[in-house]
């Protein structure tokens, strides 16, 4: 695309990408997950069983999912988002569940991965290049 310094023609562009997006996600859920340690790790956790029980990927009915990886937490879950503000965000992506459940199949850095409350999960890694 060739640069256009006008504010007029980038201003129809946000707008067709506004509209662009609106409907995409009209009628539709989305998933959303925060990753705490993505920051550190490079990577994103994506449970998939939790007690024993098919769980998280596996048995979701969303539409998209929204993976936001932060830098803060808190003492607990609660209180980290609570406090959570646009500069704690590193990047979230959205991605369509059978995308993400593709990429859990085949580009995953290691699979079942214990995590969550009290280590009662399993889960896949998936570094986050790896969601572009």
């Amino acid at each position: 695309m060739d640069f256009n310094g006008d504010f007029e023609y980038d201003l129809e562009l946000g707008q067709l990408g506004e509209g662009w997006v609106g409907n995409m996600l009209s009628d539709k859920t989305i998933e959303v997950k925060f990753d705490f340690a993505c920051y550190r790790t490079g990577n994103f956790y994506i449970e998939y069983k939790c007690r024993g029980k098919s769980s998280g990927i596996a048995t979701t009915k969303a539409n998209y999912w929204m993976l936001i990886a932060s830098t803060k937490k808190g003492t607990s879950l609660k209180e980290s988002i609570r406090k959570i503000e646009n500069n704690d965000i590193l990047f979230s992506i959205l991605i369509p569940t059978d995308r993400l459940k593709e990429i859990c199949r085949t580009k995953y850095y290691r699979k079942d991965v214990s995590g969550g409350d009290s280590n009662t999960s399993k889960g896949i890694l998936i570094k986050s290049k790896d969601l572009l």
